[in-house]
Formats: C-alpha cells, sequence, structure tokens
C-alpha cells in the first residue's frame, strides 16, 4: 500500500484523538476488534517532545491516540486543547515536499514554525522519522492543523498491525462555515466546493467537510461548540457498505462515521 503521496498530491493522512490515558483509550479500541500499536515517545531534533502515542493504522491514514506525558511547550498545547474536551484535536495532511508547504504557508500569512524533525522509537527498536510543518494555534483554531512527510513509511505500515479501514473524511465545526473554508482552502491550496448543508475540500485522497455546529449535529448526532473537530469518517473500501454513526467511549471522545 502506498501512503506517501505522489509530488504535486495532498492526502489526509491522519487525525488525533488528545486523550489523558492512552492505555484506557487503546482498551477500548481493542475492544471494538481493531489493533493497536504499542506505545511510543514522540522526539524531535531538540530533544523530548512530551508526547506519546499509540496509533490505529488503517489501509489508508492512520488514527493517533496522542497523550502529554512531560512538562513541555509542545505538552502543554495538549494539555490546554483537553480542557476544552477529550476527542479529535489534530488533522494532519500528507505531503511529499514539506519544503515547498512551509513556504507556501508563510506567502499566505500562516506564520509556520521552523520545520520539524520529529522521530519516535517502537518497542522493537524499529525508527519512524517524520519532517512536519506546524502553524501558531491562532491561525487554525479548529485544532492542530499539520503537514507531515513520511520518511520511513514502510516502519509504520507493517503487517498484522493494519485495519481493514480508510480514513475517508474529517469534519469541521465552524461558526463560520464560508469563512473556514476559504481560509482551508489557503492553508491547502484545495479549491473548496458547495455540497449542501456543508462545504467540502476534496483531496487525492480522502476529504474535510465544513459545516456549522446545527449542520454537524445533524449529521453526527453531537458537536463541539466551534472552532472544532468533530470526528471523522472511515470505511471499508466496500461498495454498498451501510452508512452509520458511532459515537466514541469517553476515553477517545469524537465521532465516526463508517461506510
Amino acid at each position: 500500500m502506498e501512503q506517501r503521496p505522489s509530488p504535486g498530491e495532498l492526502c489526509l493522512d491522519h487525525v488525533a484523538h488528545f486523550v489523558p490515558d492512552l492505555n484506557a483509550a487503546a482498551r477500548d479500541l481493542e475492544q471494538l476488534g481493531l489493533s493497536v500499536t504499542p506505545e511510543s515517545a514522540h522526539r524531535t531534533q531538540h530533544g523530548p517532545a512530551g508526547t506519546s502515542n499509540r496509533c490505529l493504522m488503517l489501509e489508508q491514514g492512520y488514527v493517533e491516540i496522542l497523550a502529554p506525558t512531560l512538562d513541555t511547550p509542545n505538552a502543554q498545547r495538549v494539555r490546554e486543547r483537553m480542557k476544552r474536551f477529550v476527542g479529535v484535536h489534530l488533522c494532519c495532511f500528507g505531503t511529499p515536499d514539506p519544503a515547498a508547504e512551509h513556504a507556501r504557508l508563510a506567502a499566505h500569512g500562516f506564520e509556520p514554525e521552523p520545520l520539524v524533525h520529529l522521530a519516535r522509537t517502537l518497542p522493537d527498536g524499529t525508527g519512524v522519522r517524520f519532517n512536519v510543518v506546524y502553524v501558531p494555534p491562532a491561525k487554525m483554531p479548529e485544532g492542530r492543523i499539520q503537514y507531515v512527510e513520511h520518511l520511513t513509511p514502510e516502519n509504520l505500515w507493517r503487517e498484522g498491525l493494519v485495519n481493514p479501514l480508510r480514513l475517508e473524511a474529517a469534519y469541521v465545526v465552524a461558526a463560520d462555515p464560508a469563512e473556514a473554508a476559504a481560509r482551508w482552502a489557503r492553508f491547502t491550496g484545495v479549491l473548496p466546493r458547495r455540497e449542501g448543508d456543508f462545504v467540502e475540500l476534496p483531496l487525492a485522497r480522502g476529504k474535510i467537510v465544513i459545516g456549522s455546529r446545527a449542520a454537524l449535529v445533524q449529521l453526527l448526532g453531537e458537536a463541539p461548540p466551534p472552532p472544532a473537530l468533530a470526528g471523522y469518517a472511515l470505511s471499508t473500501g466496500k461498495p454498498g457498505e451501510k452508512r452509520r454513526v458511532v459515537k466514541l467511549p469517553p476515553s477517545l471522545g469524537g465521532i465516526w462515521v463508517i461506510g
């Protein structure tokens, strides 16, 4: 399976739940019959990032379960997000050229931070490495919205740990969906389109769906106050799959749309 997008393409790479108890969240996913990766800690070129994760690897994309573990600025940002709610707080786009995305974001006024070289060491000693582009929280207030370049995808999507699901969409709650869509369009370089009560940004793989809280409550059953991420869509990739909405346990927060 090819997880790294081709030159010129942008994909929905992963979403992340910010949670206080990593293992409790993982246990709840395992009780749903899913495989979850072992815990590993993040580090940057400057030292420990202060967070650890476990992941739900998918046939397309993945879902990250992330928890603060140390007293670092990065961990504090995660704790600040969780003061609003436990749930989905991160949406990440996959790119083969983070330097170009960084330059484009700077040109559009997003003030990206210097490129971060992120790494984790898995329990078996295997290393995974990424280049990540962050912007200040105020520039994309719906969550931690970022770019990633996978340098070692073969060490993440490994046989026996990939679940038969695909990440298809992320849902964005906005007070002014038109304004949010225009800003997300500048962030991604993707033209938005109106789809009923929502605005969508179609990607090479996956899409972003932006709507008012009322529209997302109608679709999902519940949604946090804007600005926020409400949940995401998964599919098995099988034609005719029946759509259903799943409210996740409190350990995870958020909503799944399956199918």
